[in-house]
């Protein structure tokens, strides 16, 4: 294994294989989770609320998506440099992004809370949402957007304990914040009669949770974080370079999720059936995702350490560890989906509701039969931007962008219901045919000396 130094691990260092699933396996407990309790919000919300509010939660997916998906997209990527510089053993300028990390993340959240807060509605009417569920999902997705500031403290303190090495606590504090938002979601609506806004305070005040647990961790158990005044000090310089990696990873985010807005303008003119079949679906599919999402996030700190460490070589043969473990388990989900997926959507909606399971059914299948290129995604994309090649991997989400658009744009209006079952898997497709030859590229240009990732650091 890696060498350890107190709670961190460094990665540069070991078997790759056994390595990577170590650190892979507490962060897919940690997606897991979050999925769990999102689940949990669809699971209650469809049970006591009925189908009209199932669709009003499921219609702002893609809104949040993009806004939540930047804010975590430039949280990952600012724990970038925080890698490198461990897997270099430079301290002191570890240290001092994390300072200035504090002082972008306060900055941006405080933003963007009051940017999004003021446009929410506007969006919302411009997706053609329909009329009967536009309150509630206003409603819902208002409030979870004025946590924007909780989901940037969870985020960017769970990526800077990442990064040195440590997968499992930020798993212990979100499993306690999802036994709370589990909690809270039904005390809400089932004892306090609450709408929808009951999931959406429950998710917000969770979060809020685990992210104050892991200022506290940080703070009593990572000596390598401890500030000194100086190192406190704002740095333009060490802005610059952490907004280089976190910008283009959260727009990366938001570009990929532009293309999901589009696909959910689409879907909702079909109607509330079509909206809560999609919704249903696409629970379940996230979670069944968690793997890949946990490799990418693994690839990330994996990419960081080798590359901090001069190894550029060795970032391949993580990934390509990587893209064994996810292929493995790309096969028994589509499996599991395809002959039990016709009885999941009983957890979000009532057996009567057989035209909902049917069209849940369909989308889950067609989605899992296409894992393979999505473990490639999240593996080689997240393996890029560890690499500090962030403004590279951004093209990929530029390539899913217009695969969700162009089946908004037509597939929808001209095929109806089933084209947007194929609008992810034509989107993990297009943005491989670019991220496979990238890495490559990538490796090559480290091997010859040039985009060092460590050179605007004196």
């Amino acid at each position: 294994m890696g060498r350890e130094h107190g709670s961190t691990k460094n990665m540069s260092e070991g078997d790759p294989f056994r390595l990577i699933l170590a650190f892979a396996v507490p962060m897919l407990f940690g997606t897991l989770f979050q999925q769990f309790y999102s689940m949990v919000d669809t699971v209650v919300v469809g049970r006591f609320l009925g189908v009209n509010a199932l669709a009003a939660v499921g219609s702002t997916s893609a809104i949040n998506f993009m806004v939540n998906g930047f804010v975590i997209g430039v949280a990952t990527g600012f724990a970038i440099p925080v890698a490198q510089q461990f897997g270099a053993g430079k301290m002191h300028e570890m240290r001092c992004y994390v300072a200035n990390i504090i002082w972008l993340t306060a900055i941006i959240a405080v933003a963007m809370t009051a940017a999004v807060a003021l446009l929410t509605h506007r969006i919302l009417v411009w997706m053609r949402t329909p009329d009967e569920i536009l309150g509630e999902a206003y409603l819902y997705i208002f409030i979870i957007f004025l946590g924007i500031p909780v989901t940037f403290l969870y985020n960017a303190t769970a990526g800077i304990i990442r990064a040195l090495g440590d997968s499992r606590t930020p798993l212990i504090f979100l499993v306690l914040a999802s036994v709370v938002n589990i909690v809270l979601d039904i005390v809400t609506i089932v004892f306090l009669h609450f709408d929808v806004n009951g999931p959406a305070y429950a998710t917000v005040f969770s979060q809020g949770i685990s992210g104050i647990l892991c200022v506290f961790y940080m703070i009593r158990k990572f000596p390598e974080l401890r500030l000194s005044r100086e190192e406190l000090s704002p740095s333009g310089r060490l802005c610059k370079n952490l907004l280089w990696n976190g910008v283009p990873m959260g727009l990366q985010y938001s570009i990929t999720a532009i293309g999901s807005v589009i696909l959910q303008t689409a879907v909702n003119t079909l109607g509330a059936v079509a909206v809560a079949s999609v919704t249903a679906g696409q629970k379940v599919i996230m979670f069944f995702s968690c793997v890949f999402d946990a490799l990418g996030g693994t690839m990330a700190t994996w990419a960081g350490q080798n590359t901090g460490a001069g190894k550029y070589d060795r970032v391949k043969e993580g990934v390509f560890a990587a893209m064994k473990m996810g292929s493995a388990w790309s096969i028994a989900a589509f499996l599991i989906l395809l002959l039990f997926g016709g009885y999941i959507p009983l957890l979000f909606v009532d057996a009567g509701e057989t035209e909902v399971i049917r069209r849940a059914h369909f989308f889950m299948a067609a989605n899992a039969a296409f894992y393979i290129p999505l473990t490639a995604v999240n593996v080689y994309r997240f393996a890029i931007q560890g690499m500090g090649f962030s403004g590279l991997a951004i093209f990929s989400g530029v390539f899913e962008m217009v695969a969700r658009a162009l089946v908004g744009f037509i597939g929808v209006p001209v095929f109806g219901y089933y084209a947007a079952c194929f609008a992810s898997p034509f989107a993990w497709i297009l943005a491989d045919c670019f991220l496979l030859p990238a890495l490559d590229y990538c490796v090559r240009t480290l091997n010859r000396g040039r985009g060092d990732p460590l050179e605007n650091v004196d």
